[in-house]
């Protein structure tokens, strides 16, 4: 029985991890409007929605939510 409890609980957590929910994210900020997220992920563009009223500077460590499903991220402000 327990067996089958495992089952249903990973196959949950898989499904949930497959639709990639929004996250939290931090990155560095690389110029005016580009962001590396974890050494391996460049952002700017139509990726990154910085909101009004947002400076970023070279170097700054940013707070990103990235949208359900990866595709986007929004920059919500600098982390201190």
């Amino acid at each position: 029985m327990g067996d089958i409890a495992g089952l249903i609980k990973r196959a949950a957590v898989e499904a949930v991890e497959a639709d990639k929910p929004a996250a939290v994210m931090f990155g560095t900020a690389d110029g005016q409007s580009t962001v590396m997220v974890e050494q391996k992920l460049r952002l700017s563009g139509e990726q990154l929605v910085v909101l009004k009223g947002v400076e970023i500077k070279d170097g700054d460590t940013v707070v990103l939510l990235r949208e359900q499903g990866g595709q986007r991220f929004v920059l919500l402000g600098v982390a201190e």
